[in-house]
């Protein structure tokens, strides 16, 4: 008898349907007629695709998000500072969402004193910025004003010593099972081992992680064998070592993304480890078997990121690639390297792009491109940056719109089929972790609105239920 038989599913818009038994965590079964199971749940034809992952997550900044002051609306300082008056908050107030590439005006530590006497700090949408006032400066121990890079990086880390809400953790795991997540890269600064161990003590037991890591943990990482793929010890079989993650350049929405053409200002963003230092630190996390995730979001910054990934021999992804030199494109192939891409960031940033990349997004968010000439693919939310939901990433990467705009270049969209591929790591084939999820509508005929919110009934994890049920 089998432990568990999901009865009368379909793995196609018009394929036959067949039972899907579980064993051990593992599919027994595909076919019609499978055997008894200890558990039964009958699917009435519904649809069934592998257990959808997140390659690029911040997550305990995604669990902290949820719960921040929503600036996604402001249009300019004016704006923005008014709705930090009209919040109503006690202590350190901490906003998320604005992006201020083409406002008028600079925001300033003048005008956010002016707004709010008490500790206030405001994330850009991109995360690569952060707005400080004076008080929340003097606590925090950082510069006021507009803060970028490395110094907006430590002010999050900062941030991150604070304690979460009760539960939002719990509540963040519980959203994205709800969305048919089974797993996620986290690529968070702080060392996230003990944290996902503890959190999986706990009983928060409903993704699978892989942790990375950064260039400060590098020699430790090495010296006690982590690499990447291997199981974390005390990890309850969810947590894997994860690669090592260097941020070479900057974002768009900042300026500082590394460019090949400059900006309207005249930068060309900013490099921030040179090629030789890059290569050096990939080659020493090659030796060990780690992997390497490299943000680059600039054609310049890209470049230098293949010529590390040529000249160190290491293995891994490419963050972000949103402006890829024609030249460049196929050596993602070439040099076997994942394109790891968040298909939303193409819609939220699609309108300074045109303004800031002008005469060059042809080749922006350039998907299929990079799949016809023979590069992988692997999506993701860069959560808070976009919202953790693979739905919200296939549904841009296959109709490059949302909102009732015209396809932003409709010419590099993806099927439906190649967005899955994209975002599962799993087949429904005997042998495989039954990480599934049970859809109650069909991706494949739905419209841009219809896949975005793709209703998801039952979502399981080594055939435990995380969400659901039918």
């Amino acid at each position: 008898m089998h432990q568990l038989v999901l009865r009368d599913a379909r793995l196609s818009s018009d394929g036959e349907r067949v039972d899907i038994a579980v064993d051990a965590g593992r599919i027994s079964a595909v076919g019609p007629g499978a055997g008894p199971g200890r558990d039964e749940v009958a699917l009435d034809g519904r649809l069934v695709v592998p257990g959808l992952w997140d390659a690029h997550v911040h997550f305990t900044q995604w669990a902290r998000t949820r719960g921040r002051l929503d600036l996604s609306g402001a249009g300019s300082v004016a704006e923005a500072c008014a709705i930090v008056r009209d919040a109503a908050a006690d202590g350190m107030l901490v906003g998320f969402g604005y992006r201020w590439a083409t406002w008028a005006e600079l925001p300033t530590r003048e005008a956010l004193d002016a707004a709010r006497v008490a500790p206030t700090v405001l994330l850009s949408g991109d995360l690569h910025t952060a707005w400080v006032n004076s008080s929340a400066a003097r606590e925090l121990g950082c510069a006021a004003g507009l803060l970028r890079e490395d110094d907006a990086f430590a002010v999050q880390v900062a941030l991150s010593a604070r304690p979460l809400a009760p539960g939002a953790v719990e509540e963040a795991v519980r959203a994205a099972s709800a969305r048919g997540v089974v797993g996620i890269v986290d690529l968070e600064m702080d060392d996230g081992l003990a944290r996902w161990r503890d959190r999986v003590a706990a009983g928060i037991d409903g993704l699978r992680v892989e942790v990375g890591f950064y260039e400060p943990l590098l020699e430790t990482r090495i010296a006690t064998g982590a690499r990447s793929g291997t199981p974390v010890e005390g990890g309850g079989g969810l947590l894997r070592h994860g690669p090592l993650k260097v941020i070479t350049d900057g974002s768009l929405n900042t300026r500082t993304a590394h460019c090949v053409q400059p900006y309207d200002d005249g930068g060309h963003g900013t490099q921030n480890v040179s090629g030789a230092h890059l290569a050096d630190i990939m080659r020493r996390a090659a030796s060990a078997g780690i992997s390497c995730a490299i943000h680059a979001i600039g054609d310049a910054a890209t470049t230098i990121a293949f010529d590390a990934f040529a000249s160190s021999g290491a293995r891994g992804s490419i963050e972000h690639a949103q402006l890829v030199s024609e030249g460049d494109v196929a050596r993602f192939a070439g040099l076997g390297v994942v394109a790891s891409v968040q298909p939303e960031h193409a819609l939220d940033d699609r309108d300074v792009a045109d303004v800031l990349w002008h005469g060059r997004t042809a080749r922006a968010f350039a998907l299929r491109s990079i799949l016809d000439a023979g590069g992988r693919l692997a999506l993701g939310s860069d959560a808070p940056v976009a919202p953790l939901d693979p739905w919200i990433a296939i549904a841009a990467a296959v109709h490059r719109t949302r909102d009732g705009r015209a396809p932003w270049h409709p010419e590099q969209a993806i099927t439906v089929d190649e967005a899955l591929a994209a975002s599962t790591r799993t087949r429904i084939a005997v042998g495989e972790p039954a990480d599934l999820v049970v859809l109650d509508a069909d991706p494949w005929t739905a419209d841009v609105e219809g896949l975005r919110g793709l209703p998801v009934a039952m979502t399981l994890v080594g055939g435990r239920t995380t969400h659901g049920g039918v």
